[in-house]
């Protein structure tokens, strides 16, 4: 068969490409210890997968509302409301079989062809996939370790022109673990109102946060009717597998993104739904304990990585990465990772697999145990020593 153009515009994201290579190994009989994939080591809360056996028992197995079911839009608006500080209708959230459907969804509703979109680059791979696939026209803006890789709002201003139609920010960022400052927030809202851009703010480690607590652009005057907010429970309540993931914007795009959605996927599983109510409503024991583990782990990868020959490794301030600088080593990204893997049993991901701007790093999730962190960090000593 002969593939449509588009497909060849379309990218992937390496952390699973590195999973299947480790996995392959593991069947080969080597040890690899996991430090590529983006998912929380934890359980699931109980209560929650106690909702989902419930509700699955209760008859929730059925086709529900292409926008969610109206409980849980309910519950996720009084959510947001509480959390951004700004009101939030019901009528203003999708829910979505995870947080990529957001992103999709909504890029294709609004950004037509040659319509430029800025984004961090390093940083999602899947932006910069989605804004190529719907013939949109990718602009990086690049995150430097100088500035704590967050975005310098001077350069935004240098790449906005009349075709700017949005900007993505996430905070805090994968791969780097960066949180935008509240005068952050300010200047980029600045520019979104000044050029009237649309901003999608990617707020999936909305609640994995070090010190202090997540601001949100939303909360700004002026922002709601022009902004889209990613949120869901993937990282925050260790439900990678189950894809439940919210996004929050004006109710006539809302409209949009719902007719969108029952054109693909018809609806977000009802069972799943219904345990994304008791996630938000139940108990929060399970997530303030895994953040504390996280930072705990964090200190131990950091510490550990800056005395490294060779590597030099900044502290992050949210979601679950470091990306160290490994520039000194003397290897192209790629290939330091990929011998990392071979030689050394240790999964990671080139830098180069976040964008262009990501040579000379790579990145590391501390989602694992801090044993075997520690073992990733004794062979990683070893590896560097060598080269």
């Amino acid at each position: 068969m002969k593939l449509a153009k588009r497909m060849s515009r379309l990218g992937t994201e390496t952390a699973f490409v590195v999973l299947a290579k480790a996995k392959q190994l593991e069947a080969q009989g080597k040890e690899i210890v996991h430090l590529e994939i983006g998912e929380p080591d934890f359980d699931t809360p109980p209560n929650i997968i106690d909702s989902a056996i419930d509700a699955l028992r209760g008859g929730w197995t059925h086709y529900g509302p292409s926008a969610g079911l109206p409980e849980l839009r309910k519950v996720v608006a009084g959510e947001v409301t509480r959390t951004r500080g700004v009101k939030v209708d019901p009528a203003e959230v999708v829910i979505t079989p995870g947080g990529k459907p957001v992103m999709f969804f909504a890029m294709l509703a609004l950004i037509d062809d040659g319509d430029e979109v800025i984004y961090p680059n390093p940083g999602f791979p899947i932006y910069e996939s989605v804004i190529n696939f719907i013939g949109g026209r990718p602009v990086p803006i690049r995150l430097r370790e100088e500035n704590q890789f967050r975005l310098d709002v001077e350069e935004l201003i240098s790449l906005v022109t009349p075709k700017t139609k949005m900007i993505v920010i996430n905070s805090p960022q994968n791969p780097t673990g960066s949180v935008l400052t509240e005068e952050d927030l300010r200047a980029i809202a600045d520019v979104s109102i000044k050029n009237d851009i649309i901003v999608f703010s990617d707020e999936i480690y909305s609640r994995i946060i070090y010190d202090g607590e997540h601001r949100s652009m939303y909360s700004f005057d002026g922002m709601p009717e022009r902004m889209i907010i990613l949120d869901g429970y993937s990282k925050t309540y260790a439900m990678t597998g189950w894809r439940l993931g919210y996004g929050v914007m004006p109710a006539a795009l809302a409209e949009q993104v719902a007719k969108l959605q029952t054109n693909c996927n018809s609806c977000t599983a009802s069972f799943s739904q219904r345990a994304g109510i008791s996630a938000l409503t139940g108990p929060q024991n399970d997530v303030g304990a895994m953040v504390n583990e996280f930072k705990k782990r964090r200190d131990i990868v950091v510490e550990g990585l800056n005395k490294i020959k060779n590597v030099h490794c900044l502290v992050p301030d949210g979601a679950f990465y470091v990306f160290p600088n490994v520039a000194r080593a003397g290897l192209k990204s790629a290939e330091l990772a990929d011998r990392i893997l071979n030689e050394a049993g240790v999964a990671v991901l080139s830098g180069t697999s976040f964008g262009s701007f990501g040579e000379g790093f790579i990145r590391i999730s501390y989602a694992n145990s801090v044993e075997n962190i520690n073992k990733a960090l004794g062979r990683l000593r070893d590896f560097f020593n060598e080269i």
